[in-house]
This record gives structure tokens, sequence and C-alpha cells, in this order.
């Protein structure tokens, strides 16, 4: 069989990257061709996103992708969750995308409550935790913002590159599931969740599901990258927790999932969505995943308050190694200070330690003496959230864990794939590191005939080639 290749372009909240999926005769191999920093910066005194700049680092990866690669086949597309940019009539970007963590919803999540009846009343309806940077409470902020009055489109940030790079605007459920205006019984946008921000009908692009052909690269991109014009843009698991999803290795039917980057996304993967007030009190969400499934998920902190602890020791002049920190941390003893990884109180960046350490003290622990210390308390606590999180779901959704799928950057870490099996009691399997990237692929690949079967099947081939690292419970 002829080798096919796709092309994954996957962006985070610190990083980007554009990957080569080549697939040949049932086995995926990726190779990274482009990979650049993201960050969020304080512009007109909002948070955000330097998205024109991202897409031209975009163009640059899909240019190095053509040269070692002339006959790719499609691009798919994933990136966080939640975020937007906003359009006029004629499609143009009013503004750069304002980011997640902006301070902007505080009285915007209060007010809507107040509006539609509590969050008990929004759970209902939307199936998700009311988070404060949930694109329902980021528009019901943004309708102060000078830009709303022309605004004609809010779009989601994997839909943009696709409009970007096709001319073609739409709506891939799986990111559309993380705004709080889909509902998760029917999988289609919400008219009550639209009316309680006053949307008009067409604010929001029509939705479509992963696997669909959008169509060919406009002419000016096929000029710039070199890419053939038999290109196309294919949907994928356009949320990255639903990419990484397909992306596990699993076999076993009752599996539950950690996609572990700067943030963590702990659930199990179901046929039908959860929306009960027990839900609701777990603090956990109904999003969509691939081919119909229902990601029942808590969003927790994740690697963000290791990446930003180090951010502020090296500013201080202080930097500390990862694997250093790493090994010092797993020669402290078990039974340290844990903190609550899901407060807001570590939701915006800067002075990391100092807040964890605040945390610890406002426990009732002895103040953290050292970097190896906060360094064994994040993971600590990490893992106690992975484990209780991942329980309580089994519980609520009327099912028990055969095993846990830690996946993304985390899974290098084996100091926090260790704790969590010991506090889950049950192995976790760490990788692929790439699982993002591979579930992306595969969908790609599936759809254009180099892969088949249900997702299930898919998982299986990955199962077979893929290198995982197993943990059992101490």
């Amino acid at each position: 069989m002829t080798s096919l290749v796709f092309a994954a372009v996957d962006l985070g909240a610190s990083s980007g990257r554009v990957i080569a999926g080549v697939v040949n005769d049932g086995t995926t191999r990726l190779h990274t061709v482009h990979r650049f920093r993201n960050e969020a910066v304080v512009q007109g005194g909002h948070l955000r996103w330097a998205f024109t700049a991202l897409f031209e680092e975009v163009l640059t990866g899909l240019r190095q992708l053509a040269s070692r690669y002339p006959d790719v086949v499609s691009i798919g597309i994933d990136t966080w969750g939640v975020d937007y940019g906003l359009l006029d009539d004629d499609g143009r970007l009013l503004a750069e995308p304002i980011s997640y963590r902006d301070a902007r919803t505080g009285s915007a999540l209060t007010q809507l409550h107040g509006e539609v009846g509590g969050p008990e009343a929004m759970y209902a309806v939307n199936g998700l935790q009311p988070l404060r940077f949930n694109t329902i409470y980021q528009l019901c902020a943004e309708r102060s913002s000078p830009e709303y009055p022309t605004a004609k489109r809010a779009v989601l940030l994997p839909d943009l590159l696709v409009y970007w790079l096709t001319g073609e605007l739409g709506s891939e459920l799986t990111i559309a599931s993380t705004t709080g205006l889909v509902d998760p019984r029917t999988r289609r946008w919400s008219p009550a969740a639209r009316a309680a921000i006053d949307l008009p009908d067409d604010f929001l692009p029509p939705l479509r599901h992963a696997g669909q052909v959008v169509g060919p690269l406009r002419p000016e991109i096929v000029r710039r990258t070199g890419l053939p014009s038999s290109t196309v843009v294919t949907t994928v698991g356009s949320h990255d927790t639903a990419s990484a999803v397909v992306g596990l290795p699993a076999t076993a039917p009752r599996f539950g999932f950690v996609s572990c980057g700067t943030w963590s996304l702990a659930g199990l993967e179901l046929d039908e969505p959860v929306v009960t007030p027990e839900a609701l009190q777990a603090g956990l969400s109904n999003e969509s995943g691939v081919d119909d499934r229902v990601l029942f998920l808590r969003n927790l902190s994740g690697l963000w308050l290791l990446q930003e602890s180090q951010r502020t020791w090296a500013a201080a002049g202080t930097p500390y190694g990862l694997d250093a920190l790493l090994a010092k941390a797993h020669a402290l003893p078990s039974g340290g200070p844990v903190v609550d990884v899901d407060s807001a109180d570590f939701l915006a960046p800067g002075g990391m330690p100092a807040r964890i350490d605040a945390a610890v003290v406002a426990a009732g622990y002895r103040p953290l003496e050292s970097p190896a210390a906060v360094t064994r308390c994040i993971l600590d606590s990490l893992a106690v959230a992975y484990a209780r999180s991942l329980h309580r779901a089994a519980s609520l959704a009327g099912s028990t864990l055969d095993a846990i799928h830690l996946v993304g950057g985390g899974s290098r870490n084996t100091l926090l794939c260790q704790l969590t099996a010991d506090l889950a009691g049950v192995p976790v399997v760490a990788g692929p590191v790439e699982a993002t990237a591979l579930g992306n692929v595969l969908i790609q690949a599936r759809t254009h005939g180099a892969a088949t079967g249900n997702l299930e099947d898919v998982r299986a081939s990955i199962a077979g080639s893929a290198a995982a690292r197993r943990f059992q419970p101490a």
C-alpha cells in the first residue's frame, strides 16, 4: 500500500505544532515538522492570543511540510476549547481573541446565573460545569466590548483556522460542545442557551461533525505553502481532548482517561450524557467526543501549575530543570500537603509558587520549604484530583474503572503516573505522548479510506503498535 500523508495542526495554550502523519498498511508514524510557542499577552487591557501570528506559524509549518512531503492528502486542526474570534460582516477578524485566563468574566457568570435561575438551571440546559471561562460567559461579558456592535459571527479557534485556510465557515461539534451553547442530548446549538445571552440565530456557524471534508485550500494558501491544490481540510475532533481520546491505546471496555497538558481533563467515554444534580455537584461536564460519544469529564488544572512555577523561579534568577525537580520531589516522603488544583486562585499567570504555598498554609499545613516540595505538592494534588474525579464519574455513570489511560505531556512524568495508580487503585497506562496528534491523523485517515472501523477498531490498531508504559498500583 502507498503511504498517505496527513497533516495535524495541534495548537495548545503554551505551544503549537504542525505534524506529518504517515499512514501505511495500518501503521501510523508521526513526524513533527514545525514547533512554535504560544503565549497570551496583554493588549488593550485584556489578555489576548496573538492569533494572527499563530496562523503565520501554521503556514510556516505547512510550507515545511510541503517541502518534505509533496503529496499531502489532508489537514486536520485541533486546539484548546472555549476561546473564539469575532468576525465582522465581511468575515474579517475584529480583534485578537481574548484568552480564557482574562479576568473579564467574573461578574458575567454571576449576572447570567441570576437571569436564568442559577447554575442548576444552566447545567440542565448545557450539561457543562459553570466555569467562568466557558464561552457562554465570555460572550455575556463581550456584550459590553467595543467590537461587539459590529460583530456578526463568533468563531471558535480551530474553526477560524479552517475558515482562513478554506473560506468555509462552520463549527465542529467537539469544540462547539465546550462553549455551553450546545444541548448535550440533541448535539445541536441550544435555543435556550442562545436566548440566555440574546445571541442572534446566525451568530454561531452551522455545526459539522468530525470526519467531514470541508473543502480545498484557498488558492492563496496553495501559493504560500506549496501544498498541492488537491489538499483538503478535514474536520477532526477539533477540541484537542476529543482527538486525544481517539488516540488512546484502549482495549478494556471500562477505562478512564486523563489528557494531561497545560490543563488536565479526566473522565470517561459514554454513549449518553449524565445531566443530574449529582454530576453538577461532582464538577463533571458532558462534552462531545468523536462519533457521537460523550466525554463525561472534569476540567482540572494540569502542568500549568508546574510550568508557571518554573517560569517564576527562572525569572527570579534560579532556574530549575524539570528532571532535577522531579528527582528531588520523588525523594520526598508521601503524605505531604495537597491543594485544590481546581481553585480559581491558580488560573491567572504569575507568582505561582507563592500562591500554592498560601493555599497550603490556609489548609493548615506548614509552609513549603523548597522548589522540590512545591513540585511534590503539585503532583500529589493532581493525582488526588485524578483519582477522585474518575471514581466519582464512574459511580455516577453506573460503571467501574479497569484502567486509566494518561496521555499528553504528563505521561512522561513517571512520578505523576505512579501516584495516580496508587491513589486510584487501578493500573495507569501512560502514553502515547502524542495522542492528540495521533487521534487527529487517524480520523483524517479513516475519512480518506486509509483506516477503517469504529473507534474501538482504531484504538486496537494503536494498542498493537504504540509503546506505552504500565504502572501498577503499589
